[in-house]
């Protein structure tokens, strides 16, 4: 009897990992927000890491969090580099590109998980206002397609940019 209690146990992780193995190559969030300010100056507070403790969500985690900031002081070459704790985790961000409309940011963990991402700022100007669209893009490694499976990694890493954008419209339209 506990041979086959085993067997099946075995065999119920065995598909678990190859139901995550057939999980989408890619990871992608996105969320949008209409803010009553000028592109100029909402991409302002994303292209000076300085004034990223204004408004991101990510700041929040750990107080105690260690950051260096270099490279350029806003825009390209801008470089963030961050360890702090367990929520935290450890990474570095560059500002690869700038455009009156846009801010594309090469973004790179290395705790808890090592994970390479593109997120991108863009800004479409409406009549009511600006719109911001935060997306986050990059390839699933195993283990994002594992914890896919029990979290749902949209609406987990979704809400945190919808915190954001919240607080980037407050900044913004001040």
């Amino acid at each position: 009897m506990l041979a086959l209690i085993l067997t099946l146990l075995a065999a119920a992780v065995a598909a678990l990992l190859i139901y995550a193995a057939t999980r989408p190559n890619t990871l992608r969030i996105q969320r949008s927000l209409l803010i009553q300010a000028a592109p100029e100056t909402i991409l302002a507070h994303v292209n000076d890491f300085r004034r990223w403790r204004d408004w991101s969500p990510y700041e929040k985690l750990d107080p105690a969090m260690r950051r260096e900031i270099g490279g350029a002081a806003s825009g390209r070459g801008a470089t963030y580099a961050w360890e702090g704790n367990g929520k935290a985790g450890a990474g570095r961000m560059e500002i690869t590109d700038v455009r009156s409309d846009r801010t594309t940011i090469q973004l790179d963990f290395s705790k808890p998980f090592v994970s390479r991402n593109v997120a991108e700022f863009a800004t479409v100007a409406e009549p009511a206002g600006t719109r911001v669209t935060w997306t986050m893009q990059g390839p699933a490694a195993y283990m994002t397609k594992l914890m896919g499976v029990f979290l749902d990694m949209d609406r987990m890493i979704g809400r945190d940019f919808e915190t954001g954008l919240a607080a980037l419209k407050t900044v913004s339209e001040k």
